[in-house]
């Protein structure tokens, strides 16, 4: 076969797939507690300790200062050893001077009080989610439904499961979750007493075409629920600390924190640079104050969400400044939630405002596009940043106005277009390469299929004739759209795609050791090598896949196992040998 003839079709196969006025800044609301204006828990503090510290020391420090230590939780007492004391407000400052100049003690802080950040409304029910259509949803679901994605909802927990007096949502009844743990009872069940984390997670993954409420936009995400906000929306900093390490710790790639408070935070700061050294891309509301973006929306590495209306407009309560990193819906979003404290039965469609709305629609296209394949946290956010909407002031609207569907369609095309390239660069640099050696390139339809299983995927134009519908058929179209490379990510999640295991030699090998000897074998296996060397020049190219011994090192073993393959396909394609 001319295969000179063949990288030209390719290359144009590739090429054709590819192609008002602000409100006067409010004061900050109150809520008629002083304690929520100022952000510390009077007569308490937060000590965090080493991570190997003792039994021993938490009695020792207790002992030295005068302070009945106490568990922030039963889980961190094994993992990060947060410890919680009550104190004489007017030894307060000197006990914390003296708690921060202990070696053992890596942070001693006044507690802090963190809050939901909805502004709600009177309840509307309504028939269609604006915001859903607003950010490209339709769109992004020809693309992707965020599967193989694990998302941390940290929050006032998740109506998931059925347990004791709550219940689950009837409308999350086809959504996966796992995992989670209560941190305001200290325990595992992470049910919703308050409302606010069932809605959240709602525009995560609500249940979708399921004839009944509403839809979310990853709605193949799983979803973890971690309860670290009580029954009146409140949470302090050790129990939003622990929620954040727990979710990074427990494999959520995804964390969404629809919640916020006035006081900087290290012990926060350093639960969030966990996360983020983690791999989890962590998301946050930027806050409902008018004025400044609140914690933890504004530590670095977080991606801080505002609000904005139907017409693109920055909400007035929407919390604004250098921090915010992208803008997204959170007036008048509708998504099922629970009443009457959880219990009963009782649920509502309740339509809310505020930045925790504008959040989860973000953490969503997240979810999307890392199920796409684009899994290196950096590689997430330009994506979702240069395909959003700009709309000029980056205080208020960071990149841009979220569009969920161009992100997808990049992050997909994007792959599409360069796996094709490299596929016929590298077929056309083979084939000269052999015939420069007397031999001469043996390709059929065998080596084509192999090709294209192993680089784009059998059939990656699915998108384009609207194949990928909710239902039994979605994960078929999704493996038959995708390379092999990526099917571990959609069968068994990112916790194993990060291995690279499928985006590797190892196909090509363990094939050439199974069917190398067989003669009419060897054009799929040449075929399949050829395909897994153009997927993994694209990955060492892109840089945009996570790796669990990071990113360079990622890019080395995708180059170096794009090598091998070209050596399996250069033996196995040459007719000479055959």
């Amino acid at each position: 076969m001319n295969v000179g003839g063949l990288a030209p079709a390719v290359v144009a196969a590739a090429l054709f797939i590819a192609r008002h006025a602000l409100a006067e800044e409010p004061a900050p609301p109150t809520f008629g507690d002083e304690t929520v204006g100022t952000g510390v828990v009077p007569g308490e503090v937060v000590v965090d300790l080493l991570d190997d510290a003792t039994d021993a020391d938490v009695a020792d420090l207790g002992a030295r200062y005068g302070l009945a230590l106490r568990d922030a939780s039963g889980w961190g007492r094994t993992h990060d050893r947060i410890e919680i004391a009550e104190v004489d407000a007017a030894r307060e400052d000197a006990l914390l001077r003296a708690l921060s100049g202990d070696g053992r003690v890596e942070h001693a802080e006044p507690m802090g009080l963190y809050r939901a950040t909805f502004v709600p409304d009177d309840p509307l029910y309504e028939s269609r989610q604006w915001h859903l259509a607003h950010v490209g949803a339709e769109r992004a679901w020809s693309y992707s439904c965020g599967r193989g994605i694990t998302v941390a909802v940290v929050d006032t927990g998740i109506a998931c499961f059925d347990e004791g007096p709550f219940s689950r949502g009837t409308d999350l009844a086809g959504t996966r979750c796992r995992g989670g743990w209560n941190f305001v009872d200290d325990a595992p069940s992470a049910a919703d007493d308050h409302g606010h984390g069932t809605h959240v997670a709602g525009t995560i993954a609500q249940t979708t075409d399921n004839a009944m409420g509403t839809a979310g936009l990853a709605f193949c995400a799983t979803l973890m629920p971690v309860k670290v906000l009580s029954r009146g929306g409140f949470g302090s900093t050790a129990s939003v600390a622990e929620g954040i390490r727990f979710a990074a710790d427990n494999g959520a790639q995804v964390i969404n924190l629809s919640l916020g408070g006035p006081l900087r935070s290290r012990i926060l700061e350093d639960a969030v640079d966990h996360a983020l050294s983690r791999g989890a891309v962590v998301v946050a509301a930027a806050g409902n104050s008018g004025r400044s973006v609140g914690w933890p929306a504004a530590y670095p590495g977080v991606l801080a969400v505002s609000a904005t209306d139907d017409r693109d407009r920055i909400a007035w309560f929407s919390s604004r400044g250098p921090e915010v990193g992208i803008a997204a819906p959170g007036v008048s979003v509708t998504q099922q939630t629970v009443c009457n404290g959880g219990k009963d039965r009782c649920e509502i469609f309740g339509t809310f405002n505020g930045t925790s709305m504008a959040s989860p629609h973000v953490a969503g296209a997240v979810a999307m596009v890392e199920a796409l394949g684009v899994t290196e946290p950096s590689a997430v956010r330009r994506v979702l940043s240069v395909t959003a909407h700009p709309r000029g002031d980056a205080h208020l609207y960071g990149a841009g106005v979220l569009d969920a569907g161009a992100a997808a369609g990049r992050a997909f095309w994007g792959h599409v277009l360069l796996r094709g390239l490299a596929l016929a660069g590298l077929m056309a640099l083979l084939a000269r390469r052999v015939r420069r050696r007397g031999g001469r390139m043996r390709l059929g339809g065998a080596a084509w299929l192999g090709a294209l299983v192993t680089s784009v995927g059998l059939f990656p134009v699915a998108p384009l004739l609207g194949l990928r519908a909710p239902g039994r058929l979605h994960l078929l179209v999704e493996l038959a759209s995708r390379p092999l490379g990526e099917w571990d990510l959609l069968l068994a999640g990112q916790a194993l795609h990060r291995w690279l295991l499928l985006s590797s030699a190892l196909p090509a090998l363990g094939l050439t050791a199974l069917a190398f000897a067989n003669r009419r074998a060897r054009p799929i296996v040449g075929g399949v090598a050829m395909g897994s060397a153009a997927l993994l020049a694209q990955l060492a190219w892109s840089g945009d896949v996570a790796f669990v011994f990071g990113p360079w090192l990622a890019r080395i073993w995708t180059a170096g196992s794009a090598l091998l393959c070209l050596w399996i396909a250069r033996i196995a394609l040459d007719a000479k040998g055959a």
